[in-house]
């Protein structure tokens, strides 16, 4: 890997890197190249896809209003309130 592939290569990847830093960056990406090419000798043969790292199914349910017009409810905790929404302070003038 040349400089001016690692400068294609961080272009592209919206990276902004230091003319003083290719090189080091030039040794970092030929290092995942390495470690990437490791992972091809992993024999995956029989291993089966993975749709979700989490084998967890989760119970799903209608999507539907249970409880609504509570904003009363909501709104009786807040510290204020105008309008029948929340109120935050002014943050930008």
């Amino acid at each position: 890997m040349d400089a001016q592939t690692v400068t294609k290569i961080a272009f592209l990847s919206r990276l902004k890197i230091d003319d003083d830093k290719i090189e080091n960056t030039k040794d970092e990406f030929t290092k995942i190249l390495r470690w990437v090419d490791l992972l091809k000798e992993v024999n995956t043969d029989g291993v089966e896809p993975l749709v979700s790292v989490n084998q967890n199914n989760i119970a799903m349910r209608k999507d539907e209003v249970t409880e609504g017009n509570q904003s009363q409810a909501v709104l009786a905790n807040a510290p204020m309130k105008e309008y029948g929404y929340f109120a935050v302070p002014k943050v930008v003038e």
